[in-house]
């Protein structure tokens, strides 16, 4: 597990509404029930890509805006984050083992010559598993349940803050995502590779 670096994307919004239960209102029984206006996620948005293992953030981006992740940005990202390996985490660049999910940017051809380039070797991930993704089931829920409710103006103040709540965590934060991991792996095998939703 102390190899294992994992890593995915997702979209950080200017704005996310809190969840019903984020902003329930006590109330005496008798009085009016408060009137809610239906709020949506702000359009505005920056793309985060994030790299992590058991110690804590390894490589952390953003993508600029009008661009998206494609083979050659992610590409980039893979050099950008083996440089990053040799400054951090310099004892285990010779051992380290991608975990990431299998979207196009991160199976294509292109990506595949260049992880064998950079000799990074990456564990398999079965088609249609979105609940062995480690980041989506357990980091990016803990950042937006921090970055619900605020209000961001510029991409800056998003970044400022993901960057802060990220240095935040303790390595015992994320060694409890590695150890859910591997409990996924085990039921994913006892259920005969059947979806594991918690």
């Amino acid at each position: 597990m102390r190899s294992i670096i994992t890593g995915d994307e997702s979209w950080v919004h200017h704005y996310d509404p809190e969840s019903k239960m984020q902003s329930m209102q006590y109330r005496h029984k008798n009085s009016p029930a408060p009137k809610k206006f239906k709020v949506v996620a702000s359009a505005r948005k920056v793309l985060l890509t994030i790299f992590w293992d058991m110690e804590g953030i390894v490589h952390i981006e953003f993508l600029e805006q009008g661009t998206t992740i494609n083979s050659e940005r992610y590409v980039s990202t893979l050099h950008a984050l083996k440089g990053r390996l040799r400054r951090v985490r310099q004892d285990k660049v010779k051992d380290v083992v991608i975990q990431h999910d299998n979207a196009r940017p991160h199976t294509s051809r292109q990506t595949q010559c260049a992880l064998q380039q950079l000799e990074l070797p990456t564990i398999p991930h079965p088609p249609y598993s979105p609940d062995l993704a480690l980041s989506d089931f357990f980091l990016f829920p803990f950042l937006k349940k921090h970055l619900k409710g605020n209000h961001y103006e510029t991409d800056a103040e998003v970044e400022a803050d993901v960057r802060s709540w990220c240095r935040s965590q303790t390595p015992e934060f994320f060694a409890d995502g590695m150890r859910k991991l591997v409990q996924r792996w085990r039921l994913c095998i006892e259920r005969d590779v059947d979806y594991v939703e918690k």
